[in-house]
């Protein structure tokens, strides 16, 4: 469930407003609104924020070799934290300066690779001594057609090109970077630029920025042991940075200059309704002025969910997608599970896989309780999911992607005959009807969901006649629902009932019109009728949608029988080495290949299990995930 909020707002004196705000932040429940502080000393946490936090990205790239001992460290100490973080990142800064300079130098040397051994001081030398010497690339037939009076000498020669130092007296004054091009040089001449310094210094500078890049790393490597400590000095940050935000962020108003008058500072936030007392009673007693009353729909309300330790295994998906529903919206985690796990198990699709999961989850589980820790909602979703996969997996005689006949007779009997992979393998007709029933199965299940959308936006707005038009939408997906029966799967008839006859052709005409006059009833017939006619091309693509909707649930049979055909391939392409000399090499392939399709498979279920629940189902509830979190004003970050 969404817990119900309060808006309250809190009015303290100007000089207690510090101490107002350790109050509630004590209290860790009131979320603030947001509030743009500006103060140097917010200035002073951000910056030593970002310090820490650059820091602790920097460690954590860094992989140790195998059984690395660490240093030990000292207690935790703030400020000796905050200066290794500099230290840390200082070096991680001239690291990088240092790569650039061998990158620079490398380039360099590249350069004058067929020049030689260069030293720019030699032709500084020879400058001063009158003999100008400038370096030069040239086309060899142009080098050739050189006249006489330009002196040259040739240093290196390819086929194509040469390379020669262009020689010329002066009187000692004239600088090599500043010699004159000769006109009788040909445009083909190009000038090499002097060198910055000597190859051989180039080689040592790359040698001693080697040698401290090594330096470096030894030291960030013993540095590793502060990841944890820069972990927890950026929570305590992060703290200072919320505390100081709201601290110069309150609204005050001091601007007055009557001697009577006494400077106030206020804030407004949002309290879950059961705490609301707890707060009134510091309110009374620090003798705050406080208001609560109910969020009006301008106000941008957090969403704090609260569910039962079953639904709440839901919680790692929803976080992992950032998703939360807005505070008007449903929360819909219980359903979110409970098709996210039968969506999970079709996609998977195979009873081995799911074994393997299970396997995993308790030894995790096992491995958790015997270090006294609680065990993690995600280790028991992923054991849901586990049995979900077997369960399908069994009632369609699916396991490893091994063929059929090959499974043991109880393994068979145990499968469900009208989706059984053991009864689809004994003749085409049979393999027909299984891919048949199969398919509708999608389809019922986008018939269930679809319609426990409408049932609850019927509830919702049964107070008003709104309902119908909830009640119309609920009509068409039924209607619809045989269409796609008919025109996709190809059955003329299901349960009785023609699937394109005048009984589904009234629901989704019944459905239309109530959709069409209700749906956007807000207490006038008049202006929801107007309103549609407004939107009837939308109105009129709606129906359309409805019936795209209820086929995208088809993918979960296109996507479950890619995945065992994946493993069947698997099996097919490693089963002449099982009995041979190359066992070895067969069991590496079918680790491998199985492993890359379980992988394959969990993409699958973010891409289309998680769609089906958060784009398709949502979408039919009117949802648009537009919530944020609620965060509330507290000491630590674990609240």
């Amino acid at each position: 469930m969404i817990v119900p909020m309060k808006k309250v707002s809190f009015v303290v004196l100007e000089e207690e407003r510090k101490e107002a705000l350790k109050k509630l932040r004590k209290l860790g429940v009131v979320h603030l609104e947001r509030l743009n502080g500006n103060s140097a000393a917010l200035s002073s946490f951000r910056e030593s924020y970002n310090t820490v936090e650059n820091a602790y990205m920097i460690l954590s790239e860094i992989k140790l070799a195998k059984n690395t001992k660490l240093p030990e460290l000292p207690a935790f100490d703030r400020e000796q934290v905050l200066a290794k973080a500099e230290e840390i990142i200082a070096m991680s800064e001239r690291k990088k300066q240092c790569i650039e300079i061998i990158a620079a130098n490398t380039a360099e040397l590249e350069r004058f690779s067929l020049w030689g051994n260069l030293n720019s001081a030699d032709f500084a030398y020879l400058a001063e001594k009158g003999i100008l010497l400038s370096m030069y690339e040239i086309p060899r037939d142009a080098y050739i057609s050189l006249p006489e009076t330009v002196e040259t000498l040739v240093v290196n020669e390819s086929k194509s090109q040469v390379r020669f130092l262009l020689i010329q007296h002066t009187d000692g004054s004239v600088k090599p970077e500043a010699a004159l091009r000769p006109p009788q040089l040909p445009a083909e001449a190009y000038a090499v630029p002097m060198i910055s310094s000597s190859t051989q210094e180039l080689r040592s500078e790359i040698d001693s920025m080697k040698s401290e890049i090594n330096s470096i790393n030894e030291a960030l490597e013993a540095a590793v042991a502060y990841r944890d400590y820069l972990k927890r000095c950026c929570e305590l940050v992060a703290k200072d940075v919320e505390f100081e935000n709201a601290y110069s962020g309150m609204e005050r108003d001091s601007s007055s200059s009557q001697e009577t008058f006494v400077p106030l500072a206020w804030l407004t936030g949002y309290i879950p309704t059961p705490d609301l007392k707890q707060v009134q009673d510091v309110a009374r007693e620090e003798s705050w002025a406080m208001l609560a009353e109910d969020p009006s729909e301008e106000d941008e309300v957090p969403t704090k969910l609260k569910n039962n330790k079953f639904v709440s295994m839901i919680y790692p998906v929803s976080d992992f997608l950032g998703t939360v529903p807005g505070y008007r919206e449903y929360d819909i985690s219980a359903w979110f599970l409970l098709f996210f796990c039968v969506f999970f198990g079709i996609i998977f699709g195979d009873g081995g896989y799911g074994l393997l999961m299970v396997v995993v989850a308790l030894l995790a589980d096992i491995s958790t309780i015997a270090k006294g820790k609680k065990i993690p909602p995600a280790y028991n979703l992923l054991l849901m999911l586990g049995l979900t996969t077997m369960a399908w997996g069994t009632v369609t005689c699916t396991w490893f992607g091994i063929a059929p006949e090959l499974l043991p007779e109880w393994l068979k009997a145990l499968s469900f005959q009208p989706i059984s992979n053991a009864y689809s393998a004994l003749s085409p007709e049979n393999e027909a009807y299984v891919k048949q029933n199969l398919q509708i199965f999608c389809f019922m299940l986008a018939l269930i969901q679809l319609s426990i959308a409408h049932l609850k936006g019927i509830i919702r707005y049964i107070r008003s006649a709104k309902w119908l038009g909830e009640l119309g939408s609920l009509l068409m997906v039924w209607g619809m629902f045989f269409v796609v029966l008919n025109m996709v799967v190809k059955v003329p008839v299901f349960f009785g009932i023609e699937t394109m006859g005048l009984p589904v052709i009234l629901l989704i005409a019944v459905g239309f019109l109530l959709s069409f006059i209700f749906a956007n009833y807000e207490g006038n017939l008049g202006s929801s009728i107007l309103e549609s006619c407004k939107n009837i091309v939308s109105v009129i693509l709606g129906v359309v949608n409805v019936f795209s909707d209820i086929v995208s649930y088809i993918r979960l049979w296109a996507v479950g029988l890619a995945g065992s055909a994946i493993s069947a391939t698997v099996n097919d392409m490693a089963g002449p080495t099982l009995g041979g000399a190359l066992i070895f090499a067969g069991i590496l392939l079918l680790v491998f290949g199985h492993g890359l399709n379980m992988i394959l498979n969990v993409l699958s279920v973010i891409v289309h299990g998680v769609r089906l629940n958060t784009l398709e189902f949502s979408s039919h509830l009117g949802m648009s995930w537009s919530g944020f979190a609620y965060e509330p004003f507290c000491e630590s970050a674990d609240k």
